[in-house]
């Protein structure tokens, strides 16, 4: 805490409207190289070949050095891994390269002639679920890579497949524009006709799943091989080529556009990781929390509350891809220096807000969701994990109190006993203290707002024995 006391934190430079205003010239959501900012979730079954595919992807695009890729190149096959050696540039924890799975999210940026991508990479394998719905919750768009190898595209759409789970998730959590890499090909000789049964089987769950057909693209790729990736014409593409003509993966990315921001509303800063400050800026000490502003604007010098807790901060750096920034907008993934705040009182999950328009906590409210194929119906009193931004909160399932048309949301009955599979329903959450594993008699509160009030606020997903049993929005918060 000396270093807080030696160093006075900074002023504010400009006022709330000035920085909106100057938020909205930056817009069409520039970056400062003139680029739009788009974050995108890296989702699929385990061993599609993701982190693969997004390691040669920066190699491809010059974004990963030589020795970079030569020095992973002699590490996995060291280790006996020869073929992760792309995926290393991604999995950089120990236990991810010797278990040979993405386990954490890994965050980085690629630049593209007109984008510039925060890459949040999601782990597929089904234990680390909770991993990757921290990670979506931080999306604008997804990737969802597929394996066209035979069986293996249909053990990750078939029940309990993660491609499966995780289009659900990520359209529940608000990303609504995916795009589809069909990937490996090579291992099916480029066939036009495994390409075509694969996205004809996609299509129709990703429109059930909520996707328009406008906002979903598909493109095959080989990953390994880095065919299709940046150029069309490259050693081992001529397979493809005989029948593709569509763009690369980098044209479809390049392509996206960012979704609507909420700068005008007040601040939200969902806390997703906080560590020690030491940061590229010379102010970049003390304490520093990353995540994404899911509205309003923040800056320099701004006091901030957080919440839960009766606790203040005041913002010393902002640092938005290695960079150090003036102000900052909802949308954007940064990580904030805070001075002049006890760190025992920022908690993954906790929420920054301006001290005038504090976000509500609540530790009981009604929701409305979308229950999923589930085999053991919910019933009032079931136990859940509910999952908002990177909070995992023990929760129960306190009332059913209707049935609800998905379509038209009119109630088809009221004070249902159970709910089933595919069903759309109006239900009370009450928040528990402790874990799953051992309650508390306490009741825990947590910053939350309605659905209508703060969309990005408002979305929750419900898990129980390691699946994801519904999606759903906040409705009321409960006094």
């Amino acid at each position: 805490m000396a270093e807080d006391v030696a160093l006075p934190p900074p002023k504010m430079a400009l006022s709330r409207e000035k920085v909106i205003e100057e938020a909205r010239k930056a817009a069409e959501w520039k970056t400062g190289d003139g680029k739009k900012g788009l974050s995108l979730v890296i989702i699929g079954h385990v061993d599609a070949g993701k982190s693969t595919l997004m390691g040669r992807l920066t190699y491809e695009l010059g974004q990963m050095e030589e020795k970079k890729r030569r020095e992973n190149e002699r590490e996995s096959n060291k280790a006996g891994k020869g073929s992760f050696m792309w995926a290393w540039e991604m999995d950089a924890l120990g236990e991810e390269r010797d278990r040979g799975v993405t386990i954490d999210i890994n965050q980085s940026t690629l630049n593209l002639p007109n984008t510039s991508l925060t890459i949040l990479d999601a782990p597929g394998h089904r234990d680390f679920v909770p991993n990757m719905i921290s990670g979506a919750s931080q999306a604008d768009a997804a990737l969802l890579v597929v394996d066209a190898t035979t069986g293996e595209f249909e053990a990750g759409f078939a029940g309990g497949g993660q491609s499966r789970e995780h289009v659900l998730l990520v359209r529940s959590l608000g990303v609504g524009t995916i795009v589809v890499a069909v990937n490996k090909l090579d291992m099916v000789n480029y066939s036009q006709a495994r390409y075509e049964e694969i996205c004809s089987t996609l299509k129709p769950f990703l429109v059930q799943s909520g996707f328009s057909p406008s906002k979903t693209t598909f493109v095959p790729v080989a990953g390994m091989a880095g065919v299709n990736l940046v150029e069309k014409d490259t050693e081992g593409s001529d397979g493809l080529r005989k029948w593709w003509k569509g763009q690369t993966l980098i044209d479809a990315l390049d392509s996206l556009q960012p979704p609507g921001r909420p700068i005008e509303a007040p601040l939200r800063f969902p806390i997703s990781n906080v560590f020690k400050g030491g940061g590229t800026s010379t102010m970049a000490s003390g304490i520093g929390v990353s995540g994404r502003l899911a509205s309003g604007v923040v800056q320099v010098g701004e006091k901030l509350r957080i919440l839960p807790g009766d606790e203040t901060a005041i913002v010393r750096t902002i640092e938005f891809e290695d960079n150090s920034v003036p102000w900052a907008a909802a949308g954007s993934n940064v990580t904030l220096y805070l001075s002049n705040v006890d760190p025992v009182n920022l908690n993954i999950g906790s929420v920054l807000c301006p001290p005038s328009d504090v976000v509500p906590l609540a530790s009981s409210f009604i929701a409305q969701v979308i229950v999923f194929d589930i085999q053991v119906p919910i019933t009032s009193g079931t136990s859940v994990e509910l999952f908002h931004h990177s909070r995992d909160t023990p929760a129960s399932v306190s009332k059913l109190l209707a049935t609800l048309d998905r379509n038209t949301g009119n109630v088809i009955k009221a004070n249902p006993r159970v709910l089933t599979k595919n069903t759309s329903a109006k239900i009370q959450l009450t928040l528990r203290g402790g874990t799953l594993s051992a309650p508390s008699s306490k009741a825990t509160s947590i910053p939350i707002e309605t659905f209508a009030s703060n969309k990005e606020m408002g979305r929750i997903l419900l898990r129980r024995g390691g699946e994801t049993i519904a999606a759903g929005i906040v409705l009321e918060l409960c006094p």
